[in-house]
């Protein structure tokens, strides 16, 4: 028996973890799979019994669905047989879960564009990441699960550039097979800690959105070579923000408001949903002149239950102002698709988080929700230093604001110098045709290094 910390960080407090045994008010971690334990229980003593029952529920529906999509993509994987030998030269690896299926799906568009030179395979790690991708249907899908399938998916396709979109780390069990180009590409640009991390530095190359994002790394990492490593493509998904709305366009101005989560620890606390979105939406639902689309981050609530709650009332507030007045079309998105919502809006109301980055790219008005927790924390070296705050004070006069950032002359000036320096030029084709010519750069890079080794 031993006690460990309070995973909810009460202080002083402690859980005392027994083995073996599940008893009322006790929460069950784990069950052991080898060694004198296989089989055997870990429980944690002293947690509410609803508490008990709401994490074995999620548990036991977690592990069910696993299974399920194993049995799903393990049956497609054996009807579609295997992928045409050396038919692609380019992967994407993605390790995660469907949970962050949002990090694959921003670049389908821009990876189909690039697939039309260069076909793309993704390489899944996950069941439930694989099923979503074949579901989606968007680019070929090879379940690789085990190191040995990653070996032998390898052995039949001359991969050349591996691009990884987030920071899973079994990204590692990638980096062993030498005689490639391991790019990272990031989910995102952003002011955000993740967007200096030392990993950059496990990566051959990594492609940036501008001269904003060098900077930062600059900033942030030692000896990290980022002249040769680091190359700037703009933002390649910016060429496709378009598709139809789910409303059609009147008079109102259309005002966007897409808040990231509440985040897992406090320098991460950007959620705005529970200090600023109730209000604003509020405000906003109930002016005639104004039609909102409602794009939350689909991991709202994971974390803080009252941060679901708030997320839910929002989602029922929308619903009951649709139902008033048919004609609002006020939209609540949890779509996989995103580029028609900043598109089709005239205002982006964003946490600090990547959304705020695509919405800069636009080069249209935005306002950036300003945390109220004073851990969170926030980069005002760049674009953060010099944007357009809204504090959750002022989310009850949002209308004022949206019309200050849409009608002010040097609100508007401001605004374009900050878009030049994110992402250079944002003429439409610009950023597609800087990320053909960054992976035809490695491409030569390849055939130089493979004569040389061969």
């Amino acid at each position: 028996m031993k006690d460990t910390p309070d995973p909810a960080g009460t202080a002083g407090a402690s859980r005392r973890i027994v083995r073996g045994r599940i008893e009322p008010g006790s929460l069950r971690i784990s069950r052991s799979s080898h060694g004198e334990r296989a089989g055997c229980l870990d429980t944690v003593e002293g947690v509410g019994v609803l508490s008990d029952a709401r994490n074995a529920v999620a548990v036991v529906r977690k592990a069910a669905r696993g299974r399920s999509a194993y049995r799903h993509v393990t049956s497609a994987m054996r009807e579609q047989g295997r992928l045409e030998r050396d038919r692609f030269q380019i992967a994407v690896y993605f390790a995660d879960s469907d949970v962050n299926m949002y990090q694959m799906r921003q670049w389908y568009r821009p990876l189909q564009e690039l697939a039309k030179t260069w076909p793309v395979v993704v390489m899944a790690r996950n069941a439930m990441g694989a099923k979503a991708l074949l579901d989606d249907g968007a680019l070929p899908v090879a379940y690789v699960p085990e190191v040995r399938g990653v070996e032998r998916f390898i052995e039949r396709q001359d991969i050349r550039i591996v691009l990884y979109v987030n920071q899973n780390m079994r990204n590692f069990q990638m980096f062993r097979y030498g005689r490639r180009w391991h790019v990272f590409i990031n989910h995102g640009e952003s002011d955000k800690m993740y967007m200096t991390t030392n990993q950059y530095k496990a990566y051959d190359y990594a492609f940036i959105a501008g001269q904003a994002a060098r900077d930062r790394l600059e900033r942030t990492l030692w000896n990290a070579d980022l002249d040769r490593k680091a190359i700037e493509i703009g933002r390649p998904q910016a060429d496709h923000y378009s598709g139809t709305t789910p409303f059609t366009p009147d008079e109102r101005t259309v005002v966007l408001y897409a808040p990231t989560w509440e985040g897992d620890r406090p320098s991460a606390s950007y959620g705005s949903i529970v200090t600023h979105g109730e209000t604003l939406v509020e405000r906003l639902l109930a002016d005639p002149r104004y039609r909102v689309i409602y794009r939350p981050h689909p991991r709202s609530g994971v974390v803080d239950l009252a941060y679901g709650g708030a997320n839910r009332r929002i989602i029922g507030a929308i619903r009951a102002a649709n139902n008033a007045d048919p004609s609002a079309q006020h939209v609540f998105d949890d779509g996989p698709d995103i580029g028609w919502q900043l598109a089709a809006a005239d205002v982006a109301i964003s946490d600090i988080s990547a959304m705020v980055y695509d919405r800069l790219a636009t080069g249209k008005p935005l306002l950036v929700t300003r945390p109220t927790d004073p851990a969170a924390e926030i980069d005002e070296t760049g674009y953060l230093g010099a944007c357009e705050w809204l504090t959750a004070e002022a989310s009850v006069n949002v209308i004022p604001e949206i019309t200050r950032v849409l009608e002010d002359p040097h609100t508007v000036s401001r605004l374009e110098e900050w878009v030049r320096r994110y992402f250079g030029d944002t003429s439409p084709g610009a950023p597609t045709a800087r990320f053909h010519d960054a992976i035809a750069r490695l491409m030569r890079e390849w055939d130089v290094h493979g004569s040389v080794s061969a």
